[in-house]
């Protein structure tokens, strides 16, 4: 396994693949790592992720859509009004038609 700096530059790999108008989850990203119990470590890698910047962090929802990681930005509002502007509905801080807008990073960055 990848120590912790390592771990999280991962991650943030990953989530800057993360096309407009697309999300994913902190499970995706820890499966598509290959450490598919580690999705807690890619929350703490997402939390830490907010002094980088343009990063793409409103991106990444927990596995239901819910926008869980909201209060690690500037304004309560932030990650949603992002999401909006990029073309997807929340309604009460879930995404609304997830399935249509889930990114899965496993199937995505396949090269075959």
């Amino acid at each position: 396994m990848l120590n912790n700096k390592d771990f999280f530059q991962a991650v943030y790999q990953i989530v800057r693949l993360i096309p407009e108008g697309r999300v994913t989850t902190y499970g995706a990203i820890a499966q598509a790592l290959g450490a598919k119990s580690s999705s807690r470590m890619v929350g703490w890698a997402m939390n830490a992720s907010h002094r980088i910047p343009n990063f793409p962090a409103h991106r990444v929802v927990n596995r239901n859509g819910l926008l869980t990681g909201k209060m690690h930005f500037s304004q309560p509002d932030e990650m949603e009004k992002k999401l909006v502007a990029e073309g997807i509905t929340v309604v009460q801080n879930q995404i609304q038609d997830f399935q249509l807008h889930f990114w899965h990073p496993s199937t995505e960055l396949r090269v075959d």
